[in-house]
């Protein structure tokens, strides 16, 4: 596998301006002073994808009153993801990334292994972004399952 950026536990995080499921343009810089959960992952509507987005709009409460903002964020087009956020009634937004440049630049595209075969695509990954834009928690390769879970614990929100 070739060398790609990873991003790392006090990197600046890469800020971004990007179109939402309505199309309302949103920079992770709008959230400066908060802590932001910023999560990339590969196609609105699949199995996994969708169990990690009701996962997070299940727990996005508990991470809010721990004061979290959620983004996920696709190379998926907006029109995609409104279709996603109204039949999986998610609170939370998703952003697009067609031409995954911010995916790059985060580390969550490239190599990786699907299935014992090296491909191209989105490496399913999770960041946490301290209220003054620097990486507080990388974590690359997650699953879909229980992914939020772990998360909820890592944070120090739940058990």
């Amino acid at each position: 596998m070739t060398d790609r950026i990873r991003l790392a536990e006090g990197d600046p995080a890469p800020d971004f301006t990007l179109p939402d499921s309505e199309g309302n343009t949103v920079s992770l810089s709008d959230f400066r002073g908060h802590s932001v959960v910023v999560y990339f992952y590969p196609a609105a509507g699949t199995p996994g994808c969708t169990k990690q987005a009701c996962d997070f709009r299940d727990n996005l409460a508990q991470l809010n009153d721990a004061g979290y903002q959620v983004l996920g964020v696709s190379p998926d087009k907006p029109e995609k993801l409104a279709k996603f956020v109204e039949n999986e009634k998610l609170t939370f937004p998703l952003l697009s990334d067609p031409d995954k440049t911010v995916l790059t630049e985060w580390g969550a595209f490239g190599e990786k292994k699907n299935y014992g075969r090296i491909v191209q695509g989105v490496i399913r990954s999770t960041f946490v972004v301290a209220p003054d834009g620097t990486i507080a928690k990388a974590m690359y390769n997650v699953r879909a399952t229980g992914h939020v879970t772990k998360l909820l614990r890592d944070l120090s929100i739940a058990e």
